[in-house]
């Protein structure tokens, strides 16, 4: 189709009816034009993706109605390039469009999140551009290299004259209308731009295509096609008897052949298959434009069988904390496509996993519904969730220095989402515990696990101690610190808030239990001496009228008041007890807009800080127990009810 025709179809056809862009396509649209992405060559994977899915969508629905095939079973994609009209088309004879489905497939986005989207994209375009492929949009990747898309479509089973040609110059605005297609499925023909034409960008070079369909495409499994070329020599004149060699060109005939391997990568072994053919196969399946950290290749056999590929990412997606967001792996069923997005194949938190699952056991007319159910689904979940731990275990304990920064990388990425699998996945529990890490009060960095934490205990240490706060800052300066600093014994410092969340589900590791030091009493053991037992012991007795008027000064504002084992430095902090929620979870509790239950924290104050020792003669007794309590809450990340009445009652302090 040349360009004047197109014009003409889009300006002059009397049936043409133009639309304007859903407002985030615009948007997108205007970023992709100012180049959303760096690589241009990319449209050939986008557009040959898609044909590939129009033709596994097919297969899917033919199963239960095979006349949808209107006897053209040979699914193939074909790219075809016409040098004289500057176009490059990609044809499938796949599932195909009706005139509705081009206005909503092209015209809209339709998965949400996608203002947020666009928003991202928008701060750093070049960086966040492999997201595009995520919504479903790679199509509009096109428009980088053409100044015109034309697209013709008909719908398997629909009749000849229900076509639907689509045209846009991707500046806001495109035209439907209706033609007659012998052919179901769909073309779309870019117009190029006269820069993508010639020189190293020049995409009517058939060889560059065929390259690039190499590069990104070759294990799709549907063959992949182009017309054939073949050599023709020049043919001499009748009557000429010289010695004159003959020339001759490449000509491009009306036959096609196949450019790509046209098998499914995951069903070949892994050792036929080179690392940058699974690396391609992850951006394909992915859209990712970067590699993927590591990746597992699996056929598994047994009460249920079925092959696996899953990869670990290199960077979260922008939507990993959305849970709503559809996630999950591509099913196969016997090589027949099935769903994208099958999250029932993997547990939540392990969302962010990308792969395939070929099944030989489920039936071809699974649905959602029947994968929530299914006891080989569950067989094949529970699988997946090993083969992923197994493998981050494989780098996190590996000698070797590459998978170590890996490992340091993802757990960078999705550390947080990993903790979420101690209270959804309780078979695991044990193997995620190992991949955790965290800074300590003695070591920086993400970088100790409780295996690690272990084998530095103290002799007579018999559990390990952790302390969970808002950000690290807060936890190195925590009063709650204060005696374990002094007695050199190291704290793991949760500094996530999902920590607080998920050490409600791990009491122990490997037979030692968990202590947070902000909840309950502090029992050191053997690590503290009978000389500072009996120290404590003396000084809660000759603290307690100071303990009791401090019960009666702030009310029901502090569940209980006792002298602290566990200060050093810090007039007083609060801790709750076992089982209760901390000032930092019940803060977060509130942020999510959910009704907490009203918690009353311990108040303990320590007996040696001068501030404690003056008050049972200050006059301002009343105001400075509820400043010491207000500090206490402020030191533990909790937030004042009355901020007003905290400021008066320190100035008034202050002036007096």
């Amino acid at each position: 189709m040349s360009d004047t025709q197109t014009d003409n179809q889009q300006n002059d056809s009397q049936n043409a009816t133009q639309h304007v862009f859903e407002a985030e396509v615009a948007q997108l649209l205007n970023l992709v034009t100012h180049s959303l992405y760096s690589n241009s060559d990319i449209f050939v994977r986008e557009l040959v993706s898609n044909a590939s899915d129009a033709c596994d969508k097919l297969r899917f629905e033919a199963t239960s109605d095979d006349s949808l095939y209107e006897e053209d079973g040979e699914l193939k994609v074909r790219i075809d390039v016409d040098t004289d009209a500057k176009t490059i088309t990609f044809i499938d004879n796949g599932i195909g469009m009706s005139e509705a489905d081009a206005i909503e497939n092209l015209g809209t986005i339709a998965k949400s999140g996608t203002k947020a989207f666009l928003e991202q994209l928008s701060e750093s375009q070049k960086q966040d551009g492999q997201l595009i492929g995520q919504f479903g949009v790679g199509f509009y990747s096109g428009f980088i290299v053409a100044d015109t898309i034309s697209v013709e479509s008909r719908k398997a089973g629909e009749p000849a004259d229900q076509g639907v040609r689509w045209i846009s110059d991707g500046t806001g605005k495109f035209t439907t209308e209706t033609i007659t297609k012998d052919s179901r499925g769909t073309s779309i023909t870019l117009h190029l731009k006269e820069e993508y034409t010639e020189g190293e960008d020049n995409y009517l070079d058939r060889n560059k295509i065929k390259s690039l369909v190499n590069k990104y495409s070759d294990h799709i499994s549907l063959p992949i096609q182009m017309r054939k070329e073949v050599w023709q020599e020049d043919v001499k004149e009748e009557g000429d008897d010289s010695d004159t060699p003959v020339g001759g060109q490449m000509v491009v005939t009306d036959e096609w052949e196949t450019i790509n391997k046209a098998s499914a990568l995951w069903t070949r072994s892994s050792s036929e298959i080179e690392d940058e053919e699974y690396t391609e196969f992850y951006k394909n399946i992915s859209y990712d434009f970067q590699d993927p950290l590591a990746w597992t290749h699996n056929r598994v056999e047994g009460r249920v069988q079925y092959t696996q590929l899953l990869y670990i990412p290199a960077k979260a997606p922008f939507d990993l904390y959305a849970r709503e967001q559809q996630h999950g792996l591509k099913l196969y069923v016997k090589r027949v496509f099935i769903m994208d997005d099958a999250e029932q194949l993997l547990p939540m938190y392990l969302r962010f996993v990308k792969g395939v699952i070929d099944s030989a056991d489920l039936p071809l007319n699974v649905s959602r519904e029947i994968l929530q159910e299914s006891r080989d689904v569950k067989s094949i979940r529970d699988g997946n969730a090993r083969r992923v731990l197994t493998l981050l275990a494989s780098l996190a304990n590996s000698e070797d220095a590459d998978k170590q920064e890996k490992f340091k990388q993802f757990y960078s990425e999705f550390g947080d989402v990993i903790k979420e699998g101690l209270g959804e996945d309780m078979t695991n529990q044990a193997r995620i515990a190992k991949l955790l890490r965290y800074a300590t009060s003695t070591h920086e960095g993400l970088e100790t696990g409780f295996e690690d934490y272990k084998a530095r205990m103290k002799d007579g240490q018999k559990a390990i101690y952790y302390l969970t706060a808002e950000n690290l800052a807060a936890a190195k300066n925590s009063p709650q610190l204060e005696l374990f600093k002094k007695k050199g014994i190291e704290v793991i410092l949760m500094t996530s808030r999902v920590d607080e969340w998920a050490m409600n589900f791990l009491h122990e590791f490997e037979g030692t239990p968990l202590q947070n030091i902000a909840k309950g009493a502090v029992d050191l053991g053997d690590l503290q001496d009978e000389a500072e037992k009996e120290e404590a012991k003396k000084a809660e007795e000759n603290l307690k009228p100071v303990v009791d008027k401090l019960k009666t000064a702030l009310g029901d504002r502090a569940k209980d008041v006792q002298v602290s084992t566990r200060l050093v430095d810090s007039p007083a902090c609060l801790v709750v007890g076992e089982g209760e929620l901390t000032p930092q979870m019940v803060q977060m509790l509130k942020q999510m807009g959910q009704e907490v239950p009203d918690i009353k924290p311990t108040l303990e104050v320590n007996p040696n800080h001068p501030l404690i020792q003056k008050l049972e003669t200050s006059e301002q007794f009343d105001d400075l127990a509820q400043v010491i309590f207000d500090q206490a809450l402020l030191a533990d990340g909790g937030q004042l009810d009355d901020p007003a009445a905290y400021l008066k009652r320190v100035n008034e302090l202050l002036l007096k």
